[in-house]
């Protein structure tokens, strides 16, 4: 037991007591600077937990196994040169540093790079993405399939420009068909592959269809085999979604008939070989040309047939028609006796008309003609007294006046339509006044009576 006069509330220096009190902060340093010079480097494999990129581009997670858990960071640098799309559960193996954050006593690992731990992980990543990209609906079963075109004219090709690939897919198309071929040259492996690959098929997509450049009918994105790490490019989330939104029909041509990528279920068709896809993309035109030789011949044989046959059945109603003279023998017949009787008729008609014309001309004797003259001249005589008789200007000769009203032209017969009509025409044998009715006559006007004479 201590001796509690040796006990005080106030720490104090003790004789032969060398041990100086450390801060908190010396002795974070001193781990820190531990921990980071014995842990420089060191490969970890683990599990990856709690994976989080932050807005600032930096990757937090943890790598676990059955035993333990470390915390791990990944600056944005390395982060953004990550081969593959990091995600929970996937296994890998982490390169770093050890380190310790003071700020929580802990201790990390700083990741300068991070590899999936062998193909089983990669696997597992491939069909975690497939089921993801199922789901999503980017895989041609999944979606509306576009139709290959018969024979594109342009062809474009997304692929090494170096590689052996190329120049099976230009042999070929050469020997079946030739075709305008666009190239666009992509890395199809390593750093920065993928995002090379979707960026080519995007514009291809892009480009105007009535553009300097002519757009593909179709594009084929092909690469060589290789193991699941060389074609690691055509699995990654940017391709495949460049593949799927393309607007072009597309066909995938990724490594020999036993690789399989993600890029060939997003394409609307996949080829076991960069050369097989070529024999997919056009006709055999010495095919073409035979058939169509083919076609023609049928069609020519075809006419043929249809003309013998045509001539046949001509043939066969020639021999069943009656003869000429049996049909046209009673139409002749009946034309003879309709012109016998019109020749009889035009006779009859004429004496008629003689006899007519002789009756007419026995009524056209002088004397009768001079009695129907005299008979004419009375009537017109007696026509021309009725209408002195009835004319209403007659009686102006002899000093009487007609009257009208005024813009009405109707005759004036008594005073009360005189006095209706206030305004008047006054005609007389020589001519017409207007006149004003000022007051109606009670009695015939007297002779003016003299002034008186004044007396004064």
């Amino acid at each position: 037991m201590p001796n509690n006069d040796e006990l005080g509330l106030v720490a104090e220096s003790r004789a032969g007591d060398n041990a100086a009190p450390l801060s908190v902060g010396d002795l974070s340093m001193k781990l820190k600077r531990m921990v980071e010079g014995e842990f420089s480097h060191v490969r970890l494999k683990g599990e990856i937990s709690g994976y989080k990129r932050a807005t600032s581009g930096h990757v937090y997670l943890c790598l676990k196994d059955d035993k333990a858990v470390i915390d791990g960071v990944m600056w944005k640098g390395a982060a953004a040169a990550l081969p593959f799309a990091a995600a929970d559960g996937i296994e890998v193996i982490a390169t770093g540093k050890l380190t310790t954050y003071p700020g929580r006593s802990k201790y990390q690992i700083v990741i300068e790079r991070m590899e999936l731990a062998g193909e089983g992980a990669l696997m597992a990543l491939l069909e975690r993405n497939k089921a993801r990209f199922e789901a999503e609906g980017l895989f041609a079963k999944s979606k509306a399939r576009r139709p290959l075109p018969f024979m594109p004219r342009t062809i474009g090709v997304v692929t090494s420009p170096t590689g052996a690939v190329i120049r099976d897919i230009l042999h070929r198309l050469g020997e079946r068909c030739p075709s305008h071929v666009i190239v666009w040259p992509v890395k199809v492996q390593g750093q920065g592959a993928a995002e090379e690959i979707a960026a080519a098929v995007r514009g291809f997509d892009a480009m105007p269809g009535d553009g300097p450049v002519r757009r593909p009918d179709l594009v084929i994105v092909a690469r060589g085999g290789g193991s699941i790490e060389d074609l690691w490019a055509f699995n990654e989330e940017v391709v495949v979604r460049a593949v799927a939104g393309c607007s072009i029909p597309i066909i995938s041509a990724v490594g020999h008939e036993t690789d399989t990528s993600l890029c060939d279920h997003a394409a609307d068709l996949r080829a076991p070989t960069p050369t097989a896809a070529a024999e997919i993309a056009v006709p055999v035109r010495a095919e073409l040309a035979d058939t169509i030789a083919m076609l023609g011949l049928r069609t020519e044989r075809c006419v043929r047939r249809y003309q013998e046959r045509g001539r046949e059945r001509l043939d066969s109603l020639v021999r069943v028609l009656p003869r000429r003279d049996a049909l046209l023998g009673p139409q002749r017949q009946k034309t003879d006796d309709l012109a016998a009787r019109l020749s009889r008729g035009l006779e009859r008609r004429l004496d008629a008309g003689r006899r007519q014309l002789d009756r007419a001309g026995a009524v056209l004797r002088p004397a009768m003609l001079d009695q129907r003259l005299a008979g004419a001249r009375a009537a017109l005589a007696a026509m021309e007294r009725l209408h002195l008789s009835v004319n209403p200007d007659a009686p102006l000769e002899r000093g009487y006046a007609r009257v009208e009203a005024r813009g009405a032209g109707k005759v004036v017969a008594d005073t009360a339509a005189a006095r209706a009509a206030g305004a008047l025409i006054l005609h007389f044998r020589d001519g017409a006044i207007d006149a004003r009715v000022e007051r109606t006559a009670t009695k015939a006007y007297a002779a003016p009576t003299p002034e008186q004479p004044s007396l004064l």
